[in-house]
């Protein structure tokens, strides 16, 4: 089974989606949004994203 985003609807009706990793293990969740089309799109962001993103290490507050 490879990497897939799943994308739900959660009990406040709002949509939201999350990348799982080929073991089923959640790598990653996104925010929540209004509409099915718009959690799509931000799959697709991330998927742009994740491809250049540098890994870096996170400053202290």
């Amino acid at each position: 089974m490879s990497a897939h985003f799943e994308v739900y609807e959660d009990k406040a009706h709002q949509w939201r989606f999350r990348l799982k990793a080929g073991n089923g293990e959640i790598v990653a969740v996104g925010e929540s949004y209004p509409t099915r089309t718009i959690a799509e799109k931000g799959c697709e962001a991330v998927k742009r994203a994740a491809a250049e993103a540098d890994i870096r290490e996170a400053k202290a507050a």
